[in-house]
């Protein structure tokens, strides 16, 4: 598999470039997590990275590639939107009268 040199901005990892697995589309993914074991009486902590557009050229306005932002908050958990879901989230099931 292919690899890119992907420089990390924020967090622990600041200013540091690691090599970073491409996917098949042949960006890295969008999301990285760096976890990092006990140690001295600390819990086992995972440290959040976002995939973030690392600029664009002057005259054509491409994407020169990516850069990773730490994201102190952790990741974002998203749940699936289904095109037959209902805005709410609410099921049928959840009516207690039927």
């Amino acid at each position: 598999m292919r690899s890119e040199n992907t420089p990390f901005r924020g967090g622990p990892l600041d200013g540091r470039v690691l090599p970073i697995l491409l996917g098949p589309t042949g960006h890295p993914p969008k999301w990285y997590e760096v976890p990092v074991p006990a140690h001295a009486g600390n819990p086992p902590t995972v440290y959040a990275y976002r995939r973030e557009p690392a600029g664009h050229t002057k005259r054509l306005g491409l994407q020169r590639g990516w850069v990773y932002a730490y994201a102190p908050g952790g990741r974002e958990r998203r749940e699936l939107r289904w095109p037959w879901s209902k805005p709410g989230g609410e099921h049928r099931d959840s009516d207690p009268t039927g």
